[in-house]
């Protein structure tokens, strides 16, 4: 395993060099991760297991802190100090694949202000990531209307990691396959890829390069069919090679298109295919595909079966950034209580929610169907109430109160003292656990355009303390 210690931004180590010096090392913090929103009004959590990994192994080398000596900006009592560097607090989160909205605190840490601040760079480095990708791929996931997804993004996306926790992430978010042979190898999931036009044209024909190809795989034989002319030649020539298989005793699997009018030749290809006695024979597309193409091909009869998408999906290309934070939200005094903390802004969006949370999820009984999410302080319980009064939390007035309901707490601990006390699940099991929270939801949240927007409200309690804050702040200043 890499050591990661040094993914950092440089004003971290030289915040902790000040906190070494000013007696605030040893407070303890509570910092969130959360995300405000831009371009997306959900998203699916996702990276928690490579950030628990990172906490875990943190460790400064000698060669670390040699560098970091040759920068001539700290002392050597406190290079010393992070010799002995071991991250010995508490973090909190909702599990991956948890589908989740702007401003809930999806990450929590607990622990020294020396340990929780030098966190922060690679914690939100690894979450926004995977958490961009795997929303993105949940809404393709979506639009594909049960249609099969395969991830193949590898070679477009932004550098190796990129390749391989962004095929993770799709995996987790409802991509059935990937092309990524060492995504597929590292977590356990399907891998799956035919071949490119450069194998048909190496051959004198397509036809013999069609031939070659269902001789090598006859059982699993899909035909890329636009190198040449799609309907005058690369169908019909497919047609003849399954045709061949047959006789052989092995069906085929279909064709892939990967270019043109992929409406108009999936529909021609599909009566070609079932004229020809193929009708089980799968239509596969591909070719810079996303949820916005998928929904315009739904709405023109496409035939398409199975579907790999590669740069829209690996790239989030349309919102690159998910736009994470991680922001202080409380330290302790000297007598050990928590004393929340709130950032203000003359921008609302970025006025933060103080104090030690978590998330609580409202269903309905009747359809278990997600009604709200409250942010509350992490002592609040919201079991065994007959109803329960909920509030826009900024413009309080808007106001329902919830029936029939029942809670869940979507926050569990992680690491415990600097000990992991949560047991990860695979990546399969990651997403049939995000098949199901992604289920909870009406398509109205869900849908592309003009999507109803979900309730996350404050509970009085925080409601009050964050009022009360922004209160004494503006006396303050």
């Amino acid at each position: 395993m890499r050591n990661l210690t040094l993914l950092t931004d440089l004003y971290q180590l030289t915040m902790m060099y000040g906190y070494s010096k000013y007696e605030q090392m040893d407070k303890v913090a509570v910092f969130d991760v959360f995300y405000r929103g831009v371009g997306n009004n959900y998203a699916i959590a996702c990276g928690l297991e490579q950030v628990i990994e990172y906490v875990l192994n943190l460790k400064f080398e000698e060669d670390d802190i040699e560098y970091l000596r040759s920068l001539k900006i700290f002392d050597e009592e406190f290079l010393n100090l992070l010799k002995n560097f071991k991250f010995t607090g508490d973090i909190y989160a909702v599990p991956e694949g948890t589908v989740i909205f702007p401003q809930e605190p999806i990450l929590t840490v607990k622990a020294r202000m020396f340990e929780a601040q030098f966190i922060e760079t690679a914690i939100l480095c690894i979450l926004n990531h995977q958490t961009l990708i795997a929303t993105k791929t949940a809404k393709i996931v979506y639009a594909a209307k049960g249609s099969s997804i395969a991830e193949f993004g590898l070679r477009r996306a932004q550098g190796p990691d990129a390749g391989i926790y962004g095929a993770r992430a799709a995996m987790i978010a409802g991509c059935q396959s990937t092309s990524n042979v060492l995504a597929g190898k590292m977590f356990d999931v399907p891998v799956s890829g035919t071949h490119a036009h450069s194998w048909v044209m190496s051959f004198p024909t397509e036809l013999e390069a069609f031939r070659a190809y269902a001789d090598i795989y006859p059982d699993k034989c899909l035909l890329l069919c636009d190198t040449y002319d799609t309907l005058n030649s690369g169908v019909p020539n497919a047609i003849t090679v399954f045709k061949e298989l047959r006789e052989k005793g092995y069906e085929p699997l279909g064709i892939r298109l990967d270019s043109g009018d992929l409406a108009y030749l999936s529909r021609e290809a599909r009566r070609m295919l079932d004229e020809a006695g193929f009708p089980n024979a799968k239509i596969f597309a591909s070719g810079d595909i996303d949820e916005n193409v998928l929904q315009s091909l739904d709405s023109q009869n496409a035939a398409i079966d199975c579907y790999g998408i590669g740069t829209k999906l690996i790239t989030s290309m349309d919102c690159p950034s998910l736009g994470g934070v991680y922001k202080l939200a409380g330290i302790e005094n000297e007598n050990g209580e928590l004393q929340p903390k709130l950032k203000m802004s003359d921008t609302p969006a970025k006025i933060t929610n103080p104090g030690f949370k978590k998330i609580v999820r409202l269903y309905d009984k009747n359809t278990d169907k997600a009604i709200a999410d409250l942010i509350c302080l992490m002592e609040e319980n919201f079991d065994n109430l007959d109803e329960i009064e909920i509030f826009h939390p900024d413009f309080s007035w808007k106001r329902k109160t919830v029936s029939n309901f029942y809670a869940k707490n979507l926050v569990v601990q992680i690491i415990k003292q600097g000990e992991l006390v949560y047991k990860f699940p695979s990546v399969k099991e990651i997403a049939k656990y995000h098949k199901e929270s992604y289920g909870e939801f009406w398509n109205e949240y869900k849908r592309m355009l003009n999507p109803h927007i979900y309730k996350v409200d404050l509970s009085q309690k925080l409601y009050d303390l964050k009022q009360k804050l922004l209160k004494e702040n503006k006396q303050r200043g």
